[in-house]
Parts: C-alpha cells; sequence; structure tokens
C-alpha cells in the first residue's frame, strides 16, 4: 500500500478531487459537509489502475485547523499539492508548502484544480517554479477539473509515476505509530488509527503506550481485516487493555523498548528551499513541535549557528535522524529541525553552549556519526545507544549489556595497575581494591564491566583486583612465617592470643595472611596453616567410627580451645558428619 497527503488552500478543490479519485467521502463531520470544507483528518482509499493499493489523508486547508492539517502530513512520504486555477498561490498554499518544505517532504505532484473555470498554465507555472525552490524540487504538474472528470485520468497517471519512485520502507524497522484517531467499538473496544511508516504490526503483538504496554487484539487496514499490516500502510488498530479516554492524537504505540523517551533534546535546523543556514537569531523563544501527529510546546535555547536545544513541555519518544518541525503560532513561520541528541549533555560551564553546537556541526551522520558519538559517551548500554536511533559501530567493544569505545578497554586495562598501587600503599596488608573501588576509580558506570580490564600480573580474586604475587609487607611476611614453621612441626598448634601479639599479627595483619593464602582461619583467634583439612582427616582416619570429640583431640595432640572449633570447621566443609548423639564419623 502507498499513503500520500493533500496539501493546499481551503475552498482549492482537495477534497473533490479526492472524491473523484476514490469515489469515497474524505469529509467525515456533518458540520464539514455543511460548511464545504474540511475540518479534521479525512481518510479514503483506493486502487489505481496498475493494482496498487492507495489510501489518501486529506487535510484541512483553513489557517484555523493547520494543526490538524500537521497532524495528517507528519508520518505521509508524499503530497499531492492542489492549487485553484481560479485562485492561484495563496497565503494558505505558502503554509502548507512551506510545512511539507520543513518535513522535508521530496515526493510530491502537483494538481491545478478547477481547470474549467480558468486557464490553468499560468497557475501550472507559478506554482511549479515555487516549489523548484523547495524540498520537492521539480514537482510535475497536472490540470483537472473534478466537477467535468477531464484530467481526472491524467492525475491517476502522475500518481502511478509518483508511487512508483518512492524509497521502499524499512518493514524491519521498529513501529512507531503516531495516533491520529482514537474511538470505541462496541463489542470490540478501543480502536486506533494512524499511518504506519516503518515495521510492521499483527494481531498479538505487545506495544508500548507511556509508561505501559497495550495488546494488539486485531488489526485492519483500508477497512479489512488483516493478520499483518507492514509499512506504509494506513492501519486501524483494536487494543486490548486500555479505554478510549486514556488516548489521544498524538499518543505513539511504541516497539517496547526501541524508543527513548525524552524532554530535552539537541538539534539542528535546516535549511529552507536550499537557501542555506536559518537566522538563528530571529527564533521564537517558544514553539510547538510536530511529530507525526504530536504536537508538543517546546522552549528553545539557541547554542550557535543552526544548533538549537529544546525543552518539551512533555516528552516524546524521539530518535536521532528524526525531522521535527517548529511551528511559531504567533508568525505563522514554520522551521524543520533534525533531532541530533535525545540524550543531550548539560550546559553549565561558561561556553559549554558553543562547545556543543561546534560537536554537532563536526558530528557526522550513518555509522560515522554513531562512533563519534560513542566515542565521546564512552560507555552506554548497547539498548539505550539502538533506542537513541545510533547503529552500533563495528569495532565497538560489547560487554554484557554494554557498549564501549573502541580502544577504551585498552586505555582502562593499562590504567588499572596505578589504581592497584596507589591503593595498596595506602593499604599495605590488603590484596588490593575492592571491585567497587576500581569502578569508581576509572569512572565505571557498573562493577560487571571491571573484569574486562583485568589483565595479569593483576586478578580478580574475592571481590579484589590484586596482584598474584603481590604477598605481604616484609615485617608482617617474617612473623607469617614463623607462625608457619612452629606448625610445621605441630600442625594444630595454633599460636594463643599472647603469641600472636608477641609476633606483631593483629587482627589486619591475620586477615591480610588469611586473604594471602599462608594461614588458614579455623575459628575466633584460631589461626592454622593450609593443609590442615587433610592432615585432621588423616588423623581421624585411624579411629574406630564413630568417634567423640575427645577421641579427635587426642589424635590431634591438641587442646579443647582447637578441637572444638577445628571439629565445626571440618563439619561444616562436610569432611566430617555429626551424629544425633554427637559423635561424629569421616564422610
Amino acid at each position: 500500500m502507498d499513503v500520500i497527503a493533500t496539501a493546499g488552500h481551503v475552498d482549492h478543490g482537495k477534497s473533490t478531487l479526492v472524491r473523484a479519485l476514490t469515489g469515497m467521502e474524505p469529509d467525515r463531520w456533518e458540520e464539514e459537509r455543511r460548511r464545504g470544507l474540511t475540518i479534521d483528518l479525512g481518510f479514503v482509499w483506493t486502487t489505481l489502475p496498475s493494482g496498487r493499493r492507495l489510501a489518501v489523508v486529506d487535510v484541512p486547508g483553513h489557517e484555523r485547523f493547520v494543526g490538524n492539517m500537521l497532524a495528517g502530513v507528519g508520518s505521509v512520504p508524499a503530497a499531492l499539492v492542489v492549487v485553484a486555477a481560479d485562485d492561484g498561490w495563496s497565503a494558505q498554499t505558502a503554509e502548507h508548502v512551506a510545512v511539507l518544505d520543513a518535513l522535508g517532504v521530496r515526493h510530491a505532484l502537483l494538481a491545478v484544480t478547477k481547470s474549467d473555470l480558468a486557464d490553468p498554465a499560468p497557475v501550472l507555472a507559478e506554482v511549479r517554479e515555487r516549489l523548484a525552490a523547495t524540498s520537492m524540487g521539480d514537482v510535475p504538474g497536472v490540470a483537472v477539473s473534478a466537477a467535468t472528470g477531464a484530467g481526472v485520468p491524467e492525475v491517476v497517471a502522475a500518481l502511478e509515476a509518483l508511487l512508483a519512485g518512492l524509497p521502499a520502507p524499512d518493514r524491519e524497522a521498529p513501529v512507531r505509530l503516531w495516533i491520529d484517531r482514537a474511538f470505541p467499538i462496541k463489542g470490540a473496544g478501543t480502536v486506533v488509527t494512524g499511518t504506519l511508516a516503518a515495521g510492521g504490526v499483527a494481531a498479538g503483538d505487545r506495544l508500548q503506550l507511556g509508561g505501559r504496554e497495550v495488546g494488539v487484539r486485531s488489526v485492519q487496514s483500508l477497512g479489512q481485516p488483516v493478520e499483518r499490516a507492514a509499512a506504509t500502510a494506513r492501519v486501524a488498530l483494536n487494543l486490548r487493555g486500555i479505554a478510549v479516554e486514556e488516548l489521544t492524537r498524538g499518543d505513539a504505540l511504541l516497539t517496547p523498548g526501541a524508543f527513548r523517551s525524552t524532554a530535552e533534546l539537541d538539534v539542528t535546523l535546516v535549511a529552507a528551499g536550499g537557501s542555506g543556514p536559518r537566522d538563528e537569531g530571529r527564533l521564537p523563544a517558544e514553539a510547538v513541535v510536530h511529530i507525526g501527529s504530536a504536537a508538543v510546546g517546546a522552549r528553545l535555547r539557541p547554542l550557535e549557528g543552526t544548533a538549537v536545544r529544546l525543552r518539551l513541555a512533555s516528552p516524546l519518544p524521539l530518535r536521532v535522524g528524526d525531522r521535527l518541525l517548529l511551528r511559531d503560532p504567533g508568525a505563522r513561520r514554520v522551521l524543520g529541525a533534525d533531532v541530533r541528541d535525545v540524550d543531550p549533555p548539560e550546559l553549565r560551564r561558561r561556553g559549554a553552549a558553543r562547545r556543543r553546537a561546534a560537536e554537532l556541526a563536526e558530528q557526522p551522520t550513518g555509522s560515522a556519526g554513531a562512533a563519534a558519538e560513542l566515542a565521546r559517551r564512552r560507555i552506554v548500554r548497547a539498548a539505550d545507544f539502538a533506542a537513541m536511533g545510533w547503529p552500533v559501530p563495528e569495532d565497538a567493544t560489547t560487554v554484557g549489556p554494554w557498549l564501549l569505545a573502541p580502544g577504551l578497554v585498552d586505555e582502562l586495562a593499562a590504567a588499572l595497575p596505578g589504581v592497584v598501587g596507589r591503593y595498596r600503599q595506602l593499604r599495605p596488608l590488603e590484596a588490593g581494591p575492592p571491585v567497587a573501588v576500581v569502578r569508581r576509580a576509572l569512572d565505571l558506570p557498573d562493577d560487571e564491566l571491571v573484569p574486562a580490564v583485568v589483565r595479569p600480573p593483576l586478578a580478580l580474586r574475592e571481590g579484589r583486583v590484586a596482584v598474584a604475587s603481590a604477598g605481604l609487607p616484609p615485617r608482617v611476611q617474617q612473623a607469617v612465617d614463623a607462625i608457619r614453621d612452629r606448625l610445621t612441626a605441630d600442625p594444630f598448634a595454633a599460636p594463643d592470643a599472647e603469641d600472636l601479639r608477641a609476633a606483631g599479627l593483629g587482627p589486619r595483619e591475620l586477615a591480610a595472611a588469611v586473604r594471602d593464602g599462608q594461614l588458614v582461619r579455623i575459628g575466633d583467634g584460631v589461626y592454622l596453616a593450609p593443609g590442615v583439612a587433610e592432615e585432621a582427616r588423616a588423623r581421624l582416619a585411624g579411629l574406630p567410627a564413630p568417634f567423640t570429640l575427645s577421641q579427635a583431640r587426642s589424635a590431634w595432640g591438641t587442646t579443647r580451645r582447637v578441637a572444638v572449633p577445628l571439629m565445626e570447621w571440618l563439619d561444616a566443609r562436610g569432611v566430617t558428619g555429626r551424629l544425633p548423639d554427637n559423635t561424629r564419623r569421616l564422610r
């Protein structure tokens, strides 16, 4: 299916022409038909001789309803510009064409209507010349009289040619369906309509609406039920889980997680009809931002050149590369703006706005722009980066859900030994800094990134980044060696508190020796040498099973101060098993 929107001054015959092309009545409201003008959006369709299915969005031409007009053209790839032969170019024509130009519409057809009332040739020539200076360029024109039928076949043929030249929509893209109508249907519930510009939607899909998810009960396109509708298409979705009173024109149905909702963004104003950069000195302080069928108030902060920061009155689901329209209602002026960043940096320091404008001016688009943006951000969640509208750079590093700029892992790994060295200078008894300390020192957003930057001789050990061969300070090592020599002669002769104090081994020194694997803490104040579990088991193996604590103590040749915590320690590690009568047996 193809979708096209009308544009032009009130009473220039847009709806009459659409009726002649489709045989359907685009004016939905009795007031529209009574007054002879389109107030709200009308949607009709037809099948062209080639078999193409064409949907037409008929927009109002009256200046009072320009907001409705914008809601109709925002998601449509092509326009049918209508100008009456007996009236010619008008203020409303200029306003509608300015909207199409600001939106960057590149595909259009000119229909000069009422050609039975006046010579259409001068109007055709003038309007085509005016359109040539816009984004639409050299637009084909056809003279037509819907009243007599003259020229209608030529309009149909021109539409066929126009539609054949439209770029193919991205049907694999995420869905962002801007709602232009919402209404209840008895027995079915809530129904919404919109123009599906990319992606596809099917019955059973789950879509995000604000902070919630809604289900798609069924899908219609051009009045017929379909299992799945693919872009570009006019669709009606029967939703479950939401009442029509909770919806409004401008809401968007989204593929969950695929878009970032933002109230602050950086944009660059686009050239007007190829005439060069906009004059940012004349920007209004406030404007209405239009995208799709949405219209939101915004405050404008010029940065420098064509760069502007927008602060929206309410968030919108936007992506880098979106084209916005800024409308100054007081001056009846519209500006086009390309979204450059939906998560912009704060501008606090003096000169920050100028530097930010320079960054945006230098930033390329596409994959090169994605690489530059990732380099600026350094680290970002992959899902967030994609939701901003950026492709993943080929040479980016992926760590779990995170994307890291190319070369950043090597840079952080090179800085890590200095972090560990400084930490051990301040705390020589500790093997190295805890992971959380390393994360803060390297300015990482999550602890899970730390292992990616740890390289030999550093290693992760018990939640710390340590040097495997770091060892203990010389004085502490000497005291521990003396204790271990004593335990070599008698493995169960744990030094008492007085012996440990005399050796200069306090709680911190002992904890460091345990972390370094040189001592084993059996219980409170009881330290033995590594391998004690095997030695204790070997001696217990010579006892009849089951055995008592007293028998075990005798086999080990130690005191009750050591035997009690040692037996509990062996129980906890599954070396021995305690029986109901408080005896033990080897497992």
